[in-house]
């Protein structure tokens, strides 16, 4: 069996800090040279026994924290880690530990990265058969700690899963012309990539699993303390892609629009319910 990039210890969930930063150094240049943006694929990331275990634990998945199914995000729903069971939810607090921050400040080149204690939008994904996620750009900003949005990282727990399922990550080139990479979420694969205003990713083909396995992955996501006020908030950019039957997010410009020609204060007041009656 290869040997895990990151060795977490299977019971205890954690790794000395040298070890963390020096499973990264030698796969920091590939993904700080990547293009259109910085990412990396890297197979076999945790121990075996861990993803296992964390298997198990998705037959005891709790109430869906969020659900999505519209024409952009179609069946998909999200599971806290506070509410997962214990061994699932110890995972997520070691992802937000001191090793693996500084495993990936050492892989991104990024400094003073900040883990989110709330999870907002992280934890346990899941696409039922039929589902995707459109190609988008992610929110940049942290409502509650005022934090910008630097970092993903996606590890996939789908066994033997194939190209012809459906599901698979890609990642699209800023102008939104051409697809630049494409990773089949199969079991033990990790993903990790910088965000901004023109970082389009997301998994657009259906799921069509012959069995009618749904795809699970585990998602972070990762801040710096660089948010200034001369910056643009923006909540997430859905860009349909070329040739496709893809819907444009024409709700979510209607909402920029808004937030450009009110007042801050009175935007804060209307966002809610416009978002919720579609607007």
């Amino acid at each position: 069996m290869t040997s895990p990039t990151y060795p977490l210890d299977v019971e205890a969930l954690t790794i000395d800090t040298e070890t963390a930063r020096a499973a990264a150094r030698p796969l920091a240049a590939a993904y700080q040279s990547a293009r259109p943006y910085n990412h990396i694929c890297i197979d076999d990331f945790l121990p075996d026994a861990v993803l296992r275990r964390v298997r198990a634990d998705l037959r005891e998945l709790p109430g869906a924290e969020s659900a999505f199914d519209n024409a952009r995000e179609r069946l998909k729903t999200s599971y806290n880690p506070e509410r997962l069971p214990d061994y699932t939810r110890h995972l997520f607090q070691a992802f937000n530990s001191r090793p693996f921050i500084l495993f990936l400040e050492e892989l991104t080149g990024i400094k003073g990265l900040i883990p989110d204690p709330y999870f907002i939008g992280a934890g346990i994904h899941r696409v039922a058969n039929g589902g995707h996620l459109d190609i988008h750009a992610d929110f940049n900003l942290h409502g509650q700690m005022k934090l910008e949005r630097r970092l993903n990282v996606l590890i996939y727990l789908n066994p033997e899963w194939r190209e012809e399922w459906g599901g698979s990550f890609e990642v699209w080139d800023k102008q939104m012309t051409r697809k630049e990479a494409s990773f089949v979420p199969t079991y033990n694969r990790m993903v990790c990539f910088s965000t901004g205003s023109d970082t389009f990713h997301g998994n657009p083909e259906p799921v069509n699993h012959p069995e009618g396995e749904h795809r699970f992955s585990i998602a972070l996501y990762y801040y710096t303390a660089t948010w200034d006020e001369s910056r643009k908030e923006h909540s997430t950019l859905f860009k349909p892609r070329p040739g496709t039957v893809d819907q444009a997010d024409r709700a979510g410009a209607r909402r920029a629009m808004t937030r450009d020609i009110l007042p801050p204060i009175l935007y804060r007041r209307l966002a809610g319910p416009l978002r919720r009656l579609g607007l």
